[in-house]
């Protein structure tokens, strides 16, 4: 048996047009699976299933559009996997939001809210809307796209660390609710990627600095290194793995002394 082996399988990636979710998307393609590619923009999202399907042949990538703050939207998406795909097997939660850059104390209502809503109720909201169908089968793989920035304090970001920690008790809860049916919940924790929607923290020069020095390897990571803990996460490899999370982070987190 092939471990990373996901032919046959379905995959919905959200955030899919671009950055870590894309990455993954392909990866997961590699392997075998047919991805849903989604997001908000319809374009940027048939380009990227273009070339996937360039790749393995028509019909291995199909769109689907959806705004994560749209529970509509979501319903929708899980619906038209069914129906055009017949299944869900492996669902990666990657698509989030931060429109705040700043200490807490300068942070508003609606700002907080958002994060909240899109990084954890959006997920809490899909998962809900796949694992029925897992639950039935006795087998199914459910990956959150966290951070590292949950592991730690920022006077950046810091509402956007609590939405990742709290995604990654999301996760336990939820991995204790369905192992008894074989589904399993597991979290991805990357460091600072070179993405688009990380760009305010690597373009800046200091802030660049501050993170590679203290990192074993001393750079920020690229969109494909993510996407291997994906496929293991996805595939035969993981299947006695649940409640937990990978860090992926070039070694920021252990720090380095003197």
């Amino acid at each position: 048996m092939n471990l990373f082996d996901l032919t046959g399988k379905v995959a919905i990636v959200t955030g899919s047009s671009r950055g870590i979710g894309r990455a993954i998307a392909e990866a997961l393609a590699d392997q075998g699976a047919s991805v849903v590619i989604s997001s908000r923009k319809a374009e940027a999202c048939e380009e990227a299933a273009a070339a996937i399907n360039a790749k393995h042949g028509e019909g291995k990538a199909i769109v689907v559009t959806a705004n994560i703050s749209s529970k509509e939207d979501l319903q929708n998406l899980a619906d038209e996997t069914r129906r055009r795909l017949g299944r869900i097997d492996v669902l990666v939660c990657n698509a989030a939001s931060n429109p705040y850059y700043g200490p807490m104390a300068g942070i508003t209502d609606d700002q907080f809210r958002k994060i909240l809503d899109n990084n954890v109720i959006a997920n809490h909201w899909l998962i809900q809307m796949v694992a029925p169908e897992m639950i039935e089968r006795q087998e199914g793989s459910i990956i959150i796209v966290s951070s590292i920035g949950g592991l730690t304090a920022s006077t950046l970001i810091g509402a956007y660390n609590i939405s990742k920690a709290a995604d990654f008790q999301l996760a336990r809860n939820l991995a204790a609710e369905f192992g008894p049916a074989g589904v399993r919940v597991n979290c991805i924790a990357p460091g600072l990627v070179r993405t688009d929607f990380a760009r305010a923290l690597w373009e800046n020069p200091e802030t660049l600095k501050a993170v590679t020095q203290h990192t074993p390897m001393r750079r920020i990571g690229e969109p494909h290194e993510i996407a291997g803990a994906a496929v293991f996460l996805a595939s035969p490899a993981s299947t006695f793995m649940t409640g937990q999370t990978i860090v992926v982070d070039g070694g920021s987190t252990i720090g380095v002394g003197l």
